[in-house]
């Protein structure tokens, strides 16, 4: 595992590479005072999902690319212009400024003003995503073609965000744009063939930036997100702890969407 700053890579030998660029839970200590106390324990980060997807990546020879720094500093999942991902919906910025409650992050008058937002986003956000276009160089180089899987979680209920409870899985592929029509098909026919957990395909959230940005089929460079609800895996009390079993439990299916994935080819 390879590691700088900011974010740290591990780079496999698969055509595969896994996001997870909310799973940061670091404030750093300058940016510290500018929070409301309540900020700090971070809430609204993608919680463990390096444990729940990291030992099935290393099984099936995946890169994986983990961010160091919590959302509240700076969303990567965010376009660097900071246009709303879904409009006439209530969207999180580049740099969030309210709590998926609603909630104001920070005190008064201590948001970040375009400088400070300018600097987090050549600091934090730039380094990430040279990384990310990099590695999926890297694995276009070796095997022609190079598969994105950008992974994600969050409370199944939020009403700010979204009405009533979201479904626990929740594919994304900009509707079609991102991947290769056969991909969203064969990803989504392994959601559907299971029944343990409620699926939907392009619904509330249809990929952010990543997948949009970097999902290229035209460039060979395919992409896909997955949001899941933390009472797959984890506790949704506010202690965010890890649920070995839940975890156990749907971890198989991970995988399968994951092997799925690397199934696909390319047409000749």
């Amino acid at each position: 595992m390879s590691e700088v700053d900011v974010f740290k890579l591990r780079q496999g030998s698969r055509p595969l590479l896994i996001s997870m660029p909310h799973v940061g839970t670091e404030i750093p200590a300058d940016q510290r005072a500018r929070y409301q106390p309540r900020a700090l324990a971070t809430e609204d980060t993608d919680w463990h999902l390096e444990r729940l997807y990291g030992e099935i990546a290393a099984e099936l020879g995946a890169s994986l690319i983990v961010p160091r720094y919590s959302r509240f500093l700076i969303d990567l999942n965010r376009p660097p212009e900071d246009t709303p991902m879904y409009p006439g919906a209530s969207n999180t910025e580049l740099c969030p400024t309210r709590f998926f409650s609603g909630d104001p992050i920070y005190l008064d008058g201590q948001a970040p003003d375009a400088a400070e937002k300018l600097r987090r986003r050549e600091a934090y956000w730039r380094p990430y995503h040279d990384a990310l276009q990099a590695e999926l160089d890297r694995l276009k180089a070796l095997h022609g073609y190079a598969l994105l899987f950008d992974a994600h979680s969050i409370k199944s209920v939020l009403p700010w965000l979204f009405e009533g409870k979201l479904p626990d899985l929740n594919l994304g592929t900009a509707e079609g744009r991102s991947c290769d029509a056969a991909i969203t098909q064969g990803l989504g026919a392994v959601l559907a063939a299971q029944g343990d957990y409620t699926q939907v395909v392009n619904g509330r959230f249809k990929g952010g930036h990543i997948t949009r940005h970097y999902g290229r089929p035209d460039l060979g460079q395919h992409a896909v997100q997955l949001e899941m609800c933390w009472s797959c895996y984890m506790h949704e009390d506010g202690s965010f702890a890890y649920d070995e079993a839940r975890a156990a439990r749907v971890q198989p299916l991970l995988r399968r969407l994951l092997q799925a994935y690397l199934a696909w080819r390319p047409a000749a």
